[in-house]
């Protein structure tokens, strides 16, 4: 499924002109190296774009980063191997980067070897091409000798920047006549592909393709994806067998997966692009996320990462389509009606989510996921609607917010299981329940953590009582029940568990107040995860606390009020265990209950 939709795709954008052509790559460079016609360097230029980013203190800073240009297709070969305009300084210069100095010699002599393969290649290749850049290139490379340039001025200004930077040519004074984009080059380079691609390897099968179904050259070695998080610099492979026991009718390698030459270059061209583009990746822990629409339309990734990340909106009519989509947001309802989409995007276009790890050399699906755009529009505007634990005060909640309050703030170990993370998007994307494990992980983090002198609400935040109300209200609205929990303190909820959890909240106020709000610990820092187990054998103990700060506060009224409703409510009788529910429903009762203490008076009369 993954690499005919990779395959697909790839044929949607190669007819809208977005895709690289066979035989060509995409590399990152960050210096042109200016060549004089007898093929000296005159001049090593920082070739890098300037862009601009704001920092975490909210200012704006600059930096740069390596342009990105087309060359003939990179090898991939492990080892020493050569490419046609070369961009590597190991195999262009030959010379090693230690200790402050350039030095042409080291154990394996694979400076040596690489330049020694980069000359007669690449002179061999440009051999009749008359050209002015050519014929400088030429030069360059038949009188460059590296034991002789270990203190050439150009090099030496690069410093540390030589080992990890890469390079293009262009000839002197004019950074416009570049090399690789040399008219007589790149014809002799089509020639050249369409010659390879006529002829086989000698070891090559030819098969029905297990995607296509055609007969077709099998594919013995997958291309690498490269840029995964957590991924070898080198790449990763998708499709790979290694092992005798992977191995079947005496097939070796790749012949076993039976893909053909021509679907490996697409699937993995494809993935490289998706990868490098922020529109369509994000990063969740150690899984890489995929995302793309059968459109060439990037507007539906606009439109996905709007609601999936606190993002800027890329147009107004991306911010139009959203404030229509979440009409009622503010009393919980999300609106099913996309009439409003604008005219070029098609609700019913199949939209994929994939999300990636890498395990060891190889790369592991930890989930795909397909679905028509519309439907996953509205289900995701109905996972932030149920995320939302404050009435008039709506902010999207990322998963990766999540799977942070998914981990205690002490411990050294921040990963969360895979297994969970792909289960809780998957509820996001097919709006499902969330996983049962999900409001028990999120209870005991709550019950468990401690509040710091820094952080108030390190034991219960927005996250955490959002996660908490929605697993327990969406459970109820998949049993066809009313939910239990509304946007805000909700004065007519009668659920014991949500009393109690409200009592506690006043109980703890009422002692701050008595302290002048002087206290390192309070009530909740000794009783709170009893409380909210076991009410029955905590709340009398309280109750009995509170008498004596009921005698240090002015609002003795108002506190006996507060106290005697809800436990009225609770026909003063408190239940002996809550279970994992009411736990939930405890926790956001008092979340919600102090949280009240903090609302503008403004706001305190509309709850009224």
């Amino acid at each position: 499924m993954l690499i005919k939709a990779l395959c697909d795709y790839y044929d949607i954008l190669k007819e809208d002109g977005k895709v690289l052509p066979d035989g060509y790559s995409n590399v990152n460079v960050h210096f042109l190296v200016s060549l004089t016609p007898d093929g000296k360097i005159d001049e090593i230029i920082n070739w890098q774009n300037t862009v601009k980013f704001e920092s975490g203190k909210g200012k704006v800073k600059e930096k740069k980063v390596p342009r990105q240009i087309i060359l003939p297709k990179r090898t991939e070969k492990t080892g020493i191997d050569y490419n046609i305009v070369e961009h590597r300084p190991l195999y262009i210069f030959g010379l090693n980067f230690d200790n402050d100095t350039f030095t042409p010699n080291d154990k394996t002599d694979k400076a040596k070897k690489s330049h020694s393969i980069f000359a007669e290649k690449n002179l061999q290749f440009i051999d009749g091409i008359d050209s002015p850049i050519v014929n400088a290139y030429r030069n360059f490379i038949t009188n460059w000798l590296p034991e002789q340039e270990t203190e050439n001025p150009f090099l030496l200004a690069l410093s540390k920047m030589y080992s990890n930077s890469y390079f293009a040519f262009c000839l002197s004074g004019r950074p416009d006549i570049l090399l690789h984009e040399d008219s007589l080059l790149k014809e002799k380079w089509e020639k050249f592909l369409s010659e390879t691609d006529l002829c086989l390897p000698e070891d090559s099968e030819v098969s029905q393709c297990a995607v296509t179904g055609n007969v077709e050259q099998i594919a013995r070695i997958h291309n690498k994806i490269s840029g995964l998080s957590g991924g070898l610099a080198m790449g990763n492979i998708l499709v790979c067998f290694k092992n005798a026991s992977e191995n079947s009718y005496g097939k070796e390698q790749s012949y076993n997966s039976n893909i053909s030459q021509s679907v490996m270059k697409k699937y993995t061209e494809v993935l490289n692009m998706l990868i490098k583009d922020k529109r369509h990746c994000t990063v969740l822990d150690d899984i890489t996320v995929l995302h793309w629409a059968m459109s060439p339309n990037e507007k539906y990734d606009s439109f996905y990462s709007a609601f999936t990340s606190n993002q800027q909106m890329d147009s107004e009519q991306t911010e139009q389509m959203l404030k229509s989509l979440m009409t009622g947001a503010k009393n919980g309802n999300v609106t099913t009606d996309l009439t409003k989409l604008p005219d070029d995007i098609d609700p019913n276009v199949d939209f994929y989510i994939v999300g990636l790890k890498p395990n060891s050399s190889r790369i592991s699906v930890k989930f795909i996921y397909r679905k028509r755009f519309g439907e996953i529009l509205i289900n995701i505007a109905q996972h932030q609607l149920d995320m939302q634990i404050i009435k008039n005060d709506f902010h999207p909640v990322e998963l990766w917010q999540i799977k942070k309050e998914l981990v205690s703030p002490k411990s050294k170990k921040q990963a969360v299981d895979p297994a969970l993370l792909s289960k809780i998007y998957e509820s996001v994307i097919y709006g499902t329940r969330y996983p049962e494990y999900l409001l028990s992980a999120m209870v005991k983090r709550v019950k468990t953590d401690s509040d710091t002198e820094k952080d108030r609400f390190i034991k219960i935040n927005n996250v955490r009582a959002g996660v908490i109300k929605s697993c327990i209200n969406r459970k109820l609205r998949f049993q066809g029940k009313k939910e239990e929990l509304k946007l805000a303190l909700d004065l007519e909820n009668h659920n014991p568990a949500y009393l109690c959890g409200r009592l506690f909240a006043v109980l703890e106020k009422l002692q701050q107040d008595a302290a002048n709000n002087s206290l390192n610990r309070t009530i909740k820092d000794s009783y709170f995860a009893s409380a909210s187990s076991k009410p029955a054998i905590i709340f009398p103990k309280l109750i009995k606390l509170a008498q004596n700060h009921l005698n240090k506060v002015e609002a003795k009224v108002y506190w006996n009020k507060q106290i005697g409703e809800i436990i009225t409510k609770l026909e003063s009788e408190f239940p002996n265990t809550l279970s994992l529910d009411e736990q939930g429903i405890f926790i956001i009762g008092y979340y919600q209950q102090y949280q009240s203490y903090f609302v503008k008076k403004e706001n305190k009369q509309e709850e009224q």
